[in-house]
């Protein structure tokens, strides 16, 4: 009994010790954690396509060049090239007869100025279709802005010494982005 005695008070003794040294101690001391991730370069659009540029002021003269656009935005936290489709499949030909063509151009313009503070580029003037962005326009990326507003104009003129054909006429312009240099 007297061993059981002694043994109890020993698991006692030890248990208060335990629980005392668990106690003392500053209450608020805090605990740190690493945290880390990495970032990839990363360049993508906004959405998978531009909305339809609907020119919507109908060629009424030979000499008539109406034109219209659409913006989409380029995520970027690098330099970008932009380039664009060069065949056929960017000039606006007559639906229903593809040997109609009309004279197309593309203009490209940024929300920002190339250089600076900002994303952004050089704007890039009215162009033929087939040699439109041939040598591409650059995006210049300014750290801490990751966004540039891109915009697409498209413009449609009467064949040269001639009035097109009547009726609706359609385009497919595809632009790529790139990493720069």
């Amino acid at each position: 009994m007297r061993k059981l005695l002694i043994t109890l008070t020993v698991v006692i003794a030890l248990c208060l010790t335990t629980n005392s040294a668990l106690a003392v101690g500053d209450p608020n001391d805090g605990a740190t954690a690493s945290v880390t991730v990495t970032v990839d370069n990363i360049v993508e659009w906004a959405d998978t396509a531009f909305s339809t540029i609907a020119i919507s002021d109908h060629i009424t003269a030979y000499g008539s060049t109406p034109d219209a656009n659409q913006s989409l935005v380029l995520y970027t936290n690098g330099n970008v090239d932009i380039t664009a489709d060069n065949s056929t499949a960017a000039r606006l030909d007559k639906t229903d007869d593809p040997n109609q063509i009309l004279i197309t151009s593309y203009k490209l313009t940024y929300d920002e100025a190339a250089g600076g503070s900002t994303t952004g580029g050089s704007t890039v003037d009215w162009t033929d279709y087939s040699t439109f962005l041939s040598s591409a326009s650059t995006v210049s990326h300014a750290a801490g802005d990751g966004a540039v507003e891109v915009t697409l104009w498209a413009k449609a003129a009467n064949p040269s010494g001639e009035v097109a054909d009547a009726g609706s006429y359609s385009a497919v312009q595809t632009l790529t982005a790139a990493w720069g240099t």
